[in-house]
Formats: C-alpha cells, sequence, structure tokens
C-alpha cells in the first residue's frame, strides 16, 4: 500500500562546517535541508548570488533548501530604535532576494537578544545519552550573582533566590564560567554572542520595553513586511518563545495561544504565519497543542517536532521525540489534518535530539545538533505518522 506524506521531512543544517554533512542528512531519509547564511551577520541584506550558491550546494546533494531559518530581525527593530526604518528595508530586500531564489518559507522569532536559551548542553541521561535542560535556580544563580543585573532577585521566587545562592556558593570558577557561555555566549544559529557585560549593556536597551511595547514593534515590523512577502508569494513564520516566558527581565509575547490570536488579529495578511515548534510551546503546561494546531492550522507552514519533559520544580530537558510531556500522537493526528484538509505538505523537522552513541566520543558537534539523536528522532516521527496514514481510512470508514 502507497501512503502519500503530507509532511515533507527536513534537518536543519548549518553550513559548509556544520559536522553534520548533507550525505549524512540526505542518508537519515530527509528530502529538505532548513538552513540559512549564518556568515552574513545580523540585519545585513542576503544578497542573491550568495543564497543562489547555498542553493546550489544543497541540490548538488540531492536535497532541496525548503525552510529559510532564520532570517534574524535586527535589534533595532525589536526595540523599534532610530535605525529601524533601514534595518525594515535591508529586510524587505533580502526577502525579494530570497524569492527570486525560489525561497518561499521564511524563519524569524522577536525573542529580545537571545534565541534559544538552555542552562545545561550536556545533562546526562539514565541512559548514558545527553541532552539540553533548562533549570531556573541555575538560571537565577546566573543573572543574579554572575550578571549582577540590578533588580534581578525581584524577579524570582524567595525560594529559587535561595537556592541560586547556594548554588552559586558551590560552584567554582570553572563552573561559573560554564554557565555563562551556555548561557549568552552564542548557540547555533543564534543571532548574537555575548560577554557578560555586553549582554548586562544591552539590557539595558530594553529598559522602557515592556510586552506591550514589544507586541507593538512585531506588529510594526509584520506591517512594513508582509506586503513584500506577499506581493512574492512568500510565508512569514514566526518562532515561538524558547522558553516561553520572560527571562532576564525580557519581555516574550510569543509563548501562549492567547498572544497568536492576537498576533494574526492584528496582521491577518497571509504572509504573516507560524512555525509551530511543539518543545517551545510544550514547556508550558497550560498549552494545549492540539487545540493550538486545529486553532491556526491555516497559519502553519513549518513544524518543529521535539519534545521536553517539565518537573515540579519548573525545570525541563528535552526528551526524546516521542516520549516528553507532549502527546506526539495527538500532535501529530491533528498535524495530519491540517495537511490533508488543506491538501498542502508542510516542512517538519526533528530538533534538539540527544548526543547518543559515537557522537558522545567526538570531539566536535553542535549540542541539540548531532546526527545519531535526530536521525533516531526522524526515525521515530517517520514510523509515527506511516502508523496514523495507515489508520486513517479505516477510521474515517468508521466515523
Amino acid at each position: 500500500m502507497s501512503i502519500a506524506y503530507p509532511l515533507e521531512q527536513t534537518m536543519r543544517w548549518f553550513g559548509p562546517d556544520d559536522p553534520v554533512s548533507l550525505a549524512d542528512i540526505r542518508q537519515a531519509g530527509a528530502t529538505g535541508v532548513v538552513t540559512a547564511l549564518h556568515h552574513i551577520p545580523n540585519g545585513a541584506v542576503w544578497p542573491v548570488a550568495e543564497i543562489a550558491a547555498r542553493r546550489a550546494m544543497i541540490e548538488a546533494a540531492g536535497l532541496r533548501w525548503s525552510v529559510v531559518e532564520s532570517l534574524p530581525v535586527h535589534e533595532a527593530i525589536k526595540q523599534g530604535g532610530a535605525d529601524r526604518d533601514a534595518a525594515l528595508a535591508r529586510y524587505r530586500e533580502s526577502l525579494v532576494n530570497l524569492a527570486a531564489c525560489g525561497l518561499r518559507t521564511i524563519t524569524y522569532n522577536f525573542m529580545p537578544l537571545l534565541d534559544w536559551t538552555r542552562t545545561d548542553l550536556a545533562y546526562e541521561l539514565p541512559d548514558g545519552a545527553r541532552a539540553l535542560r533548562f533549570e531556573p535556580v541555575a538560571l537565577a544563580a546566573y543573572d543574579i550573582h554572575v550578571l549582577g543585573r540590578p533588580g534581578a532577585a525581584s524577579d524570582y521566587a524567595p525560594a529559587i533566590v535561595a537556592a541560586a545562592a547556594a548554588r552559586f556558593a558551590a560552584m567554582d570558577e570553572a563552573a561559573r564560567t560554564r554557565l555563562e557561555r551556555t548561557i549568552i555566549a552564542g548557540l547555533p544559529g543564534s543571532e548574537e554572542s555575548f560577554g557578560s557585560a555586553d549582554f548586562l549593556a544591552a539590557i539595558g536597551g530594553y529598559a522602557a520595553i515592556d510586552a506591550d511595547a514589544l507586541r507593538r514593534n512585531l506588529i510594526l515590523f509584520l506591517e512594513a513586511v508582509c506586503p513584500t512577502a506577499e506581493a512574492q508569494g512568500m510565508r512569514l513564520v514566526i518562532h515561538p518563545d524558547d522558553p516561553p516566558f520572560a527571562l532576564f527581565g525580557l519581555p516574550r509575547i510569543v509563548s501562549t495561544a492567547a498572544d497568536l490570536a492576537a498576533l494574526f488579529e492584528a496582521v491577518p495578511s497571509p504572509a504573516n504565519g507560524l512555525c509551530f515548534c511543539v518543545g517551545s510551546l510544550g514547556v508550558r503546561a497550560d498549552n494545549d497543542l492540539p487545540a493550538m494546531i486545529r486553532q491556526f492550522g491555516s497559519r502553519i507552514h513549518f513544524l518543529h517536532l521535539r519534545n521536553t519533559k517539565r518537573d515540579a520544580e519548573g525545570n525541563f530537558h528535552e526528551a526524546a521525540h516521542l516520549a516528553g510531556d507532549a502527546d506526539m500522537v495527538e500532535v501529530m493526528r491533528a498535524i495530519r489534518a491540517v495537511a490533508r484538509s488543506e491538501r498542502r505538505a508542510i516542512p517538519m523537522r526533528p530538533d534538539h535530539g540527544h548526543q547518543m552513541l559515537d557522537d558522545l566520543h567526538k570531539s566536535r558537534s553542535n549540542p541539540g545538533y548531532t546526527a545519531i539523536g535526530r536521525l533516531r528522532g526522524l526515525a521515530e516521527l517517520r514510523g509515527l505518522e506511516l502508523g496514523i496514514a495507515a489508520l486513517e481510512p479505516r477510521e474515517e470508514a468508521l466515523a
């Protein structure tokens, strides 16, 4: 029996210097690549020649450049600063250049200063594999005692403040430096890389920007770039906040169903779309993921299928793709229902795989983006989709 896949299977690739090669990605069974021009500074125009060269490289490996992840939004746009108009003009120019090279799905985020944030990049699991992990106490230890952000302690519950003080006191200088680098020194695909002094100064640029102001700046950004994207037949897909709550006193505004509903109501352009990240949104227990997929299905043009496991202390780590708090079976059912009803393929990728097997012994790897952990994730997701697809005709006949 032939089963059609409404989901296009892709993997993220960080360019020619990525330890995971295009050949590795093709051998994993993916047909598409998700990547960006990471060597171009944040806010600069992406030239047609550079885009075309990267696309040719991918296609020569027998793959397709399916999604741009990401075309970064400059801080001047997020802050609404004096350079915003010039930054918006450069962003629109990059969109036109991407469209000229046949790229139509563009991911971005609107998180101030930092991309995805974790406090441990090598958390050891019971089976010996390693995962990414976030601990509020570790973040508070850095924020209060290493970064020294004024008023930081008032942003945490008293129990976390006390635990953070004890954690900091027990850390030697190497451990403190490692925590700093983990949180702010830059990760694969991140937009910025800081030292603590620079980061503290950058936080000051948001002193007068609360959640409402940041949301207004996001709406202004979309109002400025969506007409260009729409004219080019493009979809801009926003990645949710990761994690989906405020960090370092900086607001985050793409964390809940209410956030998304307000955004799509404010800017109804069909170019205003969503990258549905199960892992990011799943960190919040109050996010009903299948319901959100049904609510925003027409806006979803890209999927990050990963899973996280929470605990009672507010910690979470990257779980196996089918083993976290998110019910991936129901998530996959909801996604397939959208793709089938709208008769379109949606690119998806496994995300933040475990470091495992031979990848544990390699001297160079990108945390969360090793080959074998993502291969396992893609295989599990492919099998899950195949099983659900096989059951659908029987379920529809019984309905």
